[in-house]
Parts: C-alpha cells; sequence; structure tokens
C-alpha cells in the first residue's frame, strides 16, 4: 500500500503545485510562423492573492528577428479581477504588470494595433488567464479536499463487492440500483472528461461564463471512471453468485430506456447544431442527476421488503457520505476563493449527487442502526418458485397439524 499513497500523495502534490500559482506555464499559439512573421507567446501567470502584483512576460516564436517597436492594446474580460497597462511597447519581448484587485478569474487578450498585422499573427487569439483568489493555501486545502472525497467514494464501492465475494451471494443488493448506476456514471463520466480535457468545450464554458471557474477537477474524472468500471464488475458479480430469484424490474427497465432515448435525442440535437456541444453535456449529465434521484429508492423499499439490511454494505453507506459531504465543501470552498458563486450550479450534477448521496445515506444509516437492528431477514426477500412451492407444503402441513 505505501507505494500508492506515496503515488497519491505526489499526484496531489503536483496538481496542487502546477494548478495554484506555484509554477508558470508558457502559452503560444502552437500553429508554424508563415511568411517571416511571428507568433506572440505569453509565460502564464497562474494565481495570485489579492493586492498581490506580478509580471507576464511576452515574447515571440521563433525568438529573436524581430527589431521593430509595436504597440499593443491588451484588455481583460472580467475587468475588476485585476489591473494593467492600457498599452505596452513590444519590441520581440516585453512585459505586462498586473496587479489582483478582486477575486476572480481574468483573461487577457489583445487588440490589433495599425501595423501588428504586419509582423505578429492571430494576435487576436493570444491569451492568458490570471487568477485572483482570497487565499492560496484556501487553494491547497481545496485540492487536499477533492482528494480525500475522491478517496471515500471511490473506496465505498469495495465493501459491497468484498461482501459479494465473501457470501458467494448478491440476494439483498437491488438489481435496480445498480442498473441505475452503470448508466449514470456513464454520463457522468462523458461529462467531466469532455469538460476537463477537450479545450472547445472549455471555451464554450467561459464563454458562457466570463470569468468562472471549471468546475470539474482532475479527480471528479478519475473517480467517474473508476465508478463506471467498478459498478460493471459488481453486475459481473450478480452473473456469477446467487441471486435468489432477484432480476431488474420492469420498471427500472422502462425508466432506462426513457433515459436511453432521451440521451440519444440530445446526441441527435446536438450533431445538428441545434444546441452547443457544452450545452449537450450539460443536458446529458442531468441523466447522472436523475438517477442519483431515484437509483437509491429500490434499495430502500428492499431493506423496507425484508426488513433488515443484510447483505447491503453499511461500509459503502458510511464511505458513501462522507464523500457527499466533502464534495459539497470543497464547491462551497472554491465558490468562495474565486468569488464565483455560479459555479456551485455550474455543475448541478455534481452538486446534486453530494445532496442527495447525503439525503439517502442518513435514510439507509437509520433503517441500519434503528429500525432494523440485529433483525434477520424475512427470507431473502427473493425466492425461486421451486423455494415457494416448498414453503407453501410447509405451510399446509403446519396447518393441517394445528386443525
Amino acid at each position: 500500500m505505501l507505494p500508492v499513497s506515496v503515488w497519491l500523495a505526489f499526484v496531489a502534490g503536483f496538481i496542487a503545485y502546477k494548478d495554484f500559482g506555484l509554477v508558470t506555464a508558457k502559452k503560444c499559439d502552437y500553429a508554424k510562423p508563415i511568411n517571416d512573421r511571428f507568433l506572440l507567446c505569453a509565460v502564464e501567470a497562474k494565481t495570485l492573492e489579492i493586492n498581490e502584483n506580478t509580471t507576464v512576460h511576452l515574447f515571440t516564436s521563433p525568438s529573436g528577428g524581430l527589431n521593430e517597436s509595436l504597440e499593443l492594446y491588451p484588455y481583460v474580460t472580467v475587468k475588476h479581477s485585476i489591473t494593467l497597462p492600457h498599452t505596452i511597447i513590444f519590441n520581440g519581448s516585453g512585459s505586462i504588470p498586473v496587479s489582483a484587485v478582486q477575486a476572480g478569474k481574468a483573461t487577457v487578450r489583445f487588440h490589433n494595433a495599425s501595423d501588428v498585422d504586419e509582423f505578429i499573427m492571430r494576435i487576436d487569439r493570444v491569451a492568458f488567464t490570471v487568477s485572483v483568489v482570497h487565499s492560496k493555501p484556501l487553494n491547497i486545502a481545496i485540492v487536499v479536499i477533492g482528494w480525500i472525497y475522491f478517496a471515500a467514494w471511490t473506496i465505498s464501492f469495495y465493501p459491497q463487492v468484498f461482501l459479494n465475494f465473501w457470501r458467494k451471494s448478491v440476494v439483498g443488493l437491488s438489481f435496480d440500483f445498480l442498473a441505475y448506476n452503470l448508466l449514470g456514471f456513464f454520463a457522468y463520466s462523458v461529462y467531466n472528461v469532455a469538460l476537463f480535457w477537450i479545450p472547445e468545450i472549455q471555451d464554450e464554458y467561459y464563454a458562457s461564463n466570463p470569468g468562472g471557474v471549471i468546475p470539474v477537477l482532475l479527480n471528479d474524472v478519475i473517480f467517474s471512471l473508476h465508478a463506471f468500471l467498478i459498478t460493471a464488475f459488481t453486475i459481473f458479480q450478480c452473473l456469477i453468485y446467487e441471486r435468489g430469484g432477484q432480476r431488474v424490474s420492469y420498471t427500472a427497465m422502462i425508466v432506462l430506456g426513457i433515459l436511453l432515448l432521451y440521451s440519444v435525442i440530445i446526441v441527435f440535437v446536438a450533431v445538428g447544431k441545434v444546441v452547443t456541444w457544452l450545452l449537450f453535456l450539460t443536458m446529458f449529465s442531468y441523466v447522472k442527476l436523475a438517477v442519483t434521484l431515484i437509483k437509491y429508492c429500490p434499495q430502500v423499499y428492499l431493506n423496507f421488503r425484508r426488513k433488515s439490511t443484510v447483505g447491503w454494505s453499511i461500509g459503502n453507506v458510511m464511505l458513501d457520505f462522507t464523500g457527499g459531504s466533502l464534495s459539497i465543501l470543497q464547491m462551497f470552498l472554491v465558490s468562495y476563493n474565486y468569488n464565483d458563486w455560479r459555479s456551485i450550479f455550474g455543475d448541478p450534477t455534481k452538486f446534486g449527487l453530494g445532496v442527495f448521496s447525503i439525503f439517502f445515506d442518513l435514510i439507509f444509516m437509520f433503517q441500519h442502526y434503528v429500525l432494523y437492528r440485529k433483525r434477520s431477514p424475512r427470507g431473502d426477500g427473493y425466492q425461486s418458485v421451486g423455494d415457494q412451492k416448498e414453503l407453501n407444503k410447509k405451510h399446509m402441513l403446519i396447518f393441517k397439524a394445528d386443525q
């Protein structure tokens, strides 16, 4: 376990180091220069605290060779976050002093000057981002909390897997719950991967939310992909272990069919460019939100029907409750630190996932520790036709003996 722990610590530290202002990154148009012209690049300033100052360095690619002095006009998408000069004189290299004024995320771009296009191509595409926060240490805490809830949510799947393996049975585990989970985590994975890794989707998000913060972090991406795979493995267990008379209910099949039809429709709508891909992803993520709202209900009902929680891992519930609580805490801390309260609802799936998980986890805890404490299940809750006939015969013999 030590190598895994060290690796996770290294990853978390690197993410914090890279994303929250402790390193710089070169921002440059990756197209090749043409006709002896140059590309304008920036060494990007990452994160500042309020009232902190920094300097963003500009240079050309390829370096050297630009002997003309050019006048550049920077402008800011979110003007209240930072201040900077109205013009700068650029002769192949230069710098822009930046002062942080208010929490938020600002993107700096450049206006074309009259003679700039002769020397620098695509200047309107050059941009760098400055994030202003209330506290850099709080940003580190946000990353740490993210990885803690990632660990809690990730580990929460394994008590059920181990319980199934130990019992060689999945009786007591709702198949509807697993079916909903598989579709839900697939939708959530698509949303997270697209928003975290696809630049075009990120550009659409920033255009819709000027100065906003991408609400998806690396731990969200890894969690959703892992959750989809481990759910698929749990379904595989249902195929090889004793399951009694359990199956996916007709109600669940109908609901899943409706959600799949909805997904297919919005794919065609997005392909037809009726909506943007960002809006498609948001609409598709609602599948996960809908699944989260209803997926726990079959398990709650199954526990009620059997008057027992045997077969349903309480360890899963406790870890899920921990992960949901920390997920919501992280979202509020991010919103406060960047002064971007819209980001909470910018990812309604993540917020809803946390809220609904906490609500149903409390119900499961009440069932396990209060209602059905130390109770054995009434049978399995599911019986085969043959078992039911044998049980009826026994009841008939007992009835005749009483007479």
